[in-house]
């Protein structure tokens, strides 16, 4: 185990972030003029922003609407020719909607749109790669962007078209409460999977809840990726995500994962009644001292920063080993071009300018917790002293140095989780259901909703 402790891990944390410049998190143009500024033409795709009056419509999510405002009032204080205009809908309605609101003749400029596959085989979404390759995206780290590429089969990953780009670049992890750490004789983050499973006893032992987590609404799928990351077999597992022909998630590590997790559940590392809390409840009561540690994203460092300032902390999965590299499920925010969107052209030279302005990448870390992604070669926002994000986006980066973003379980179909992921997810959690039996079950699951 590590002889640093949790501030001398955190300390640690700082010092990466201002060493190493990659990937998710970069930027650093001058402030008020971003790359998007440069004017280059490829393939009919101008990247000089028009002169004309232009107001983009966009649709968003009701609850995730500041970023993306404050961003629009950023850009039109810049150019003052393009205003917007917004529409917005809770994110159940979207899923249910979004199709007929992309595919209608007044369709917005830019959509909220959290899974780009049938939409991009449907003809609805603008295909990117020519402004992909004017704005030099396809030069930037593809971890997470790999997500929303959507090959002709339908499949996801390396090598499709890009459909979308994300507002915000979520990471998840760890986070801890520092006092009960300590209170349980935890006293440095663990650096194998081993060392987090003898913190989890410790923390039992100390009469603590080793794990906070939700699985009402079926967040228990975040500690079974977490561990399923780290085991022999990713690029089969991501193959399963991005529904390749012929993809499988009868893996030893899928059947490894599901034991692992089972076992945590009968040993008393999760509340006793996991499955009657939801995902809001779960976050809230960690805020309020329950539970050492919570596999989260970095969406909730907020929450827990309005909660106990400076009484968390945020580390990134371990692997199996000291030197594993990092893998963690890391997903862009997705927006959309609609095929019939008004301006396309405008739209997409606000999204580069999203990633690649100095104010506007901080914009998205300091309202969103989340990196800005955009070149690997510019520096990361600054994120204020003493807060979650200082970690956060120290993680970030280091996810992004070892190239190990990966897509979160639920995402690999649209029905996938809450048709039988999740479900069986309840009871796995309650020794109602073997690993094994889990496992046959998502992927019967699968191929019948894929029509395999």
């Amino acid at each position: 185990m590590s002889t640093k402790g949790w501030r001398g891990t955190r300390a640690t944390s700082i010092g990466l972030l201002t060493a190493v410049s990659v990937a998710a998190l970069a930027a650093c143009t001058p402030t008020g003029s971003g790359a998007s500024s440069t004017s280059t033409t490829t393939a009919s795709v101008s990247t000089e922003l028009t002169t004309d009056d232009v107001v983009l419509n966009v649709y968003l999510e009701t609850n995730f609407q500041e970023a993306f405002k404050t961003l629009a009032a950023e850009f039109t204080k810049e150019y003052p020719n393009v205003t917007f205009e917004f529409q917005s809908d809770t994110f159940a309605n979207l899923a249910q909607n979004a199709t007929k609101i992309i595919s209608s003749p007044d369709a917005p400029d830019i959509m909220r749109y959290p899974t780009v596959s049938q939409a991009a085989q449907d003809g609805i979404l603008t295909n990117l790669d020519t402004y992909a390759a004017a704005y030099g995206w396809d030069d930037w780290p593809q971890g997470t962007l790999n997500q929303v590429r959507v090959k002709s089969d339908g499949s996801r990953g390396e090598g499709g078209s890009l459909y979308a780009l994300g507002i915000g670049y979520s990471v998840t992890g760890v986070f801890y409460n520092e006092a009960l750490a300590e209170k349980a004789g935890i006293t440095s983050v663990p650096t194998t999977l081993e060392e987090f499973e003898a913190d989890l006893a410790k923390a039992k032992a100390a009469g603590e809840v080793p794990i906070m987590v939700g699985n009402q609404d079926y967040n228990g799928a975040f500690p079974l990726q977490a561990v399923q990351n780290q085991l022999e077999g990713l690029d089969s597992l991501k193959s399963w995500l991005y529904d390749s022909a012929d993809a499988t998630y009868q893996l030893d590590s899928s059947v490894e994962a599901a034991t692992t997790i089972q076992d945590w559940a009968t040993q008393g590392y999760f509340p006793d009644d996991v499955n009657a809390i939801d995902y809001a409840t779960s976050v809230g009561r960690f805020a309020q001292g329950e539970g050492v540690f919570m596999i989260n994203g970095d969406w909730s460092a907020a929450a827990f920063d309005a909660a106990n300032a400076g009484g968390y902390g945020f580390f990134l999965f371990p692997g199996e080993t000291e030197s594993s590299a990092h893998v963690a499920m890391a997903a862009p925010s997705t927006y959309v071009i609609p095929s019939s969107a008004a301006d396309p052209g405008t739209a997409a030279y606000f999204l580069n300018w999203v990633h690649t302005n100095t104010q506007a990448r901080q914009i998205v870390l300091d309202i969103t917790g989340s990196s800005p992604g955009g070149p690997a070669d510019l520096a990361a926002p600054t994120p204020k002293e003493g807060t979650l994000a200082v970690d956060t986006v120290a993680a970030a980066t280091q996810l992004a140095e070892d190239d190990g973003a990966i897509d979160f379980l639920g995402n690999a179909t649209p029905g996938i989780l809450t048709s039988t992921l999740g479900p069986n997810l309840q009871l796995l959690l309650t020794n109602r259901m073997t690993p094994d039996d889990f496992v046959s079950s998502v992927q019967k699951a699968y191929d019948t909703e894929l029509g395999r």
